[in-house]
């Protein structure tokens, strides 16, 4: 048998892992090499192991993350006021299922970002696809899908991914359409899929902020129903690094 031609064959059905695998396996001596069962056994966990390191790296290239950031990476500082059992709880991603949102709240450089980001690519590493905006970004496109009549077609898009990631929540004025379409992209989401917010807004502030009452009560309303908290403190990590 060609081991050239027969990993020929797997690269162009696509199986990479598996053809890796086998070539792998057959450079090995004669009398180290496993048995059938071994190498089939072998092969379908390379390809199964190589499919996901593409989904997860496909899904976040696509999520657009800020921080290549990972929950292993975290710093737990007394200060912070973060415990690696709030982590815990919420790196095994459960809570997207759940439909459960996580505020993040706290000072300016006390690592909100990172940690949204970190539980973003948990996200993706779980196959969840996921979005990352910062709310200036989030409101231009918002604009621009008004414009170009792309609007509904956008929100479809926001309404497929299982976690969406909202960050600098409360730094600019929100005009009406853009309360409205974050009216409209929770009511889509609701109990389905999950939203993590960042902001330098303590919670209770944040009805103040969107500043229309019954938009902000419809808003907190969705947001608050199922929902984790994380309000960091201490000084900006930025200044210390």
């Amino acid at each position: 048998m060609n081991t050239t031609t027969t990993v020929d064959q797997m690269n162009k059905m696509k199986l990479q892992g598996m053809a890796d695998s086998y070539y792998a396996m057959c450079e090995l001596p004669v009398d180290k090499q496993p048995t059938t069962h071994e190498c089939i056994a072998t092969m379908v966990d390379a390809e199964i192991q190589s499919r996901s390191i593409k989904k997860t790296t496909m899904l976040s290239r696509l999520s657009k993350l800020r921080y290549k950031a990972s929950v292993h990476d975290i710093k737990y500082e007394k200060q912070r006021d973060l415990s690696k059992q709030k982590m815990a709880s919420l790196s095994d991603c459960a809570f997207i299922e759940r439909g459960e949102n996580v505020f993040i709240t706290g000072a300016t450089g006390c690592g909100k970002s990172y940690i949204a980001c970190a539980l973003g690519h948990q996200a993706c590493t779980y196959g969840y696809r996921t979005y990352y905006f910062n709310m200036n970004r989030f409101c231009e496109q918002i604009a621009v899908a008004k414009i170009d009549g792309t609007f509904v077609k956008w929100l479809n898009k926001i309404k497929k991914a299982k976690l969406l990631i909202l960050d600098d929540f409360g730094l600019q004025n929100l005009s009406h359409d853009v309360k409205l379409a974050i009216l409209q992209i929770l009511e889509d989401r609701y109990s389905i899929a999950a939203t993590i917010i960042a902001s330098q807004l303590p919670v209770n502030k944040w009805h103040t902020y969107i500043d229309e009452p019954t938009i902000a009560d419809a808003i907190m309303d969705r947001l608050t129903a199922k929902c984790s908290r994380i309000d960091l403190k201490g000084k900006s990590l930025r200044k210390s690094s």
